[in-house]
């Protein structure tokens, strides 16, 4: 497996994931309005390309097939950050994680936030980071709790 940049070539890929993850395994913690609102049918093709150009989209690639992605943008924020369904608990999310930190430590960043999902919260936490806040969100009319998490990055951080 290899962790790499993204290319607009994996914008379908990385979209459908997206999509196939919060309906098939953010389903265990959410309800079925809550999924379909967080990733309604309609995926918007072009707009995914657009923001994964702009930051730091790092995605894990097995022999052409993306089974994982992860955002980091310029200011320390982790946005989307998806591991496939077959491939959860099998190191891809640590894989992608690590890329995401030694960028964000090159940039001279002392710091790494998101917003975690229920379901991603454990991660994140195995990942070091700490809950600041639980918040509710709201998005296309549902309303979603999540967890405002961060990480304070040390030169001792480095993988």
């Amino acid at each position: 497996m290899e962790i790499r940049l993204f290319r607009t070539q994996d914008t379908e890929q990385i979209a459908q994931l997206f999509h196939e993850t919060v309906r098939e395994v953010n389903i265990r913690d959410y309800s079925n309005n809550q999924v379909k609102a967080w990733a309604p049918d309609d995926i918007d093709f072009r707009n995914w390309s657009e923001v994964c150009l702009k930051i730091f989209t790092y995605v894990a690639d097995e022999e052409g097939i993306i089974v994982g992605f992860g955002e980091l943008e310029p200011n320390g924020h982790i946005n989307c950050f998806y591991c496939h369904k077959n491939y959860q608990r099998r190191g891809v999310g640590s894989q992608i994680y690590q890329a995401i930190e030694a960028k964000a430590l090159e940039l001279g960043l002392d710091r790494l936030f998101t917003e975690a999902s229920i379901t991603a919260k454990p991660f994140f936490q195995h990942m070091g980071f700490s809950v600041v806040k639980e918040q509710q969100v709201t998005r296309r009319g549902e309303t979603f709790t999540n967890y405002v998490m961060e990480k304070f990055l040390t030169s001792s951080d480095i993988a």
